[in-house]
């Protein structure tokens, strides 16, 4: 009596732990971490107003209208912002991949800061972000970026991108405030843009304030000269 009674304690035991795990194990790669409406996901062609803790897979792709924020965070410890009216498509995503956090994403339209928190810089990930003809490789934790038909921006707040323009060579930036443009389809110059101007370009990726549901904000953005 004793064993069976230990066997099945052991059995429920076991089951208690499993259902513990399981919200672990299935922790969103991606998730929506605040939200300023009107702000969509795209999924399999079916169109969904969005809401903070919603979780997003790859192949969403996630849009904001006027007036709208979104913030995704990422299960690594980075985040991308969207300002109004941008698109962002999740292309790939995998959270583990050999120890690495894997994306691609796909800056359809529009303004967005993808950033790191301090904690998380250590981690390992391989993040890629296009914007239509340009492709960054991210080595770096919090870079400033625009996305429009004729034009795209990539500035460089801290760490390290490489830019990879179509039918280019490839540029690497890694001082903090560089800044690159492609402008209808030919890249310009590597620049230095004033804090003031970053200021300016990080501050429309913000929420509007007293207009917020969820979280949705970070800090000013500082700059090792």
């Amino acid at each position: 009596m004793k064993r069976i009674q230990a066997v099945l304690l052991g059995a429920g035991l076991a089951l208690a732990l499993a259902l513990v795990a399981a919200p672990a194990l299935a922790a969103p790669a991606a998730v929506v971490q605040g939200v300023q409406m009107p702000a969509w996901v795209e999924h399999d062609g079916v169109r969904t107003p969005l809401a903070p803790g919603m979780a997003l897979v790859a192949g969403d792709q996630v849009s904001t209208g006027a007036d709208s924020r979104l913030l995704v965070r990422f299960a690594e410890g980075s985040q991308v912002k969207l300002e109004a009216n941008a698109t962002l498509a999740i292309t790939e995503m995998q959270p583990d991949r050999g120890g690495i956090f894997s994306a691609t994403l796909h800056v359809l339209e529009g303004a967005f800061r993808f950033t790191t928190e301090a904690l998380a810089k250590a981690r390992r990930r391989d993040v890629t972000i296009t914007l239509n003809t340009v492709t960054a490789g991210i080595r770096g934790t919090d870079l400033w970026g625009r996305s429009t038909e004729q034009k795209q921006t990539v500035c460089l707040i801290e760490g390290k991108i490489e830019i990879k323009p179509d039918n280019e060579a490839a540029i690497t930036m890694d001082r903090p405030l560089e800044f690159y443009q492609r402008e209808r389809g030919k890249s310009l110059p590597v620049g230095q843009v004033s804090p003031e101007q970053l200021a300016k370009w990080a501050a429309e990726a913000e929420a509007l304030a007293g207009r917020l549901h969820g979280k949705l904000g970070v800090a000013e953005p500082k700059v090792s000269m």
